[in-house]
């Protein structure tokens, strides 16, 4: 069964995008910063291979807001895969390419499995990670840490409801890379133990 994993690029101090992000600043004030390891994504080391094993996927759900902000990615997140786009409500004007809306969470997850089939499914968006996460949907997290401190701008978990969830190392890898351009970033891969 196909895996749901979330991808997710946050700075030290758990933020996913700087202060004052809308549809002007997608990523807000100094957001962007914390994707300057994409720079290497096609370089031998765990950037590239972290990159690898994202276009590997076979299906993305997204919350509506990244979608939004994102331009929609024009209809094609990579290489065609079905896009599941989770929100509260669907829009009068339907999405671009591969892109479909769902408003159920688990009905999401079911759709982005199927079509994922043997192959695992990537998630952007904290509002979506929570919602796959509260309703027990999250498999695994791949957090993307960069060593910045933003401040402000908006966390990765701020909206979880007072719950403990367990969660086991599976994976580490650490950058070489330190110039100015291509600061080091941890990659860590986490499972969500789920309730039995």
């Amino acid at each position: 069964m196909a895996i749901i994993r979330l991808y997710m690029t946050i700075s030290l101090d758990g933020f996913v995008t700087g202060p004052d992000d809308g549809e002007e600043a997608p990523m807000g004030v100094g957001g962007f910063r914390l994707f300057n390891w994409l720079d290497l994504r096609d370089a031998p080391g765990p950037s590239g291979q972290q990159f690898a094993e994202m276009m590997a996927t076979r299906a993305v759900i997204s919350g509506r807001r990244t979608f939004e902000l994102a331009g929609r990615w024009a209809g094609d997140h990579h290489d065609g895969v079905p896009i599941f786009v989770l929100t509260h409500q669907v829009p009068a004007d339907p999405p671009p390419g591969s892109a479909r809306y769902v408003t159920d969470v688990r009905e999401c997850a079911a759709q982005a499995r199927r079509a994922a089939g043997n192959h695992d499914v990537m998630v952007h968006g904290a509002g979506a990670a929570q919602a796959l996460l509260r309703a027990g949907e999250l498999d695994e997290l791949e957090l993307h840490v960069v060593p910045v401190l933003l401040g402000q701008g908006r966390r990765l978990f701020d909206n979880l409801p007072a719950e403990i969830v367990e969660l086991d190392l599976l994976r580490t890898l650490t950058t070489p890379e330190t110039t100015p351009s291509h600061q080091q970033v941890m990659h860590l891969r986490y499972r969500v133990r789920h309730a039995t």
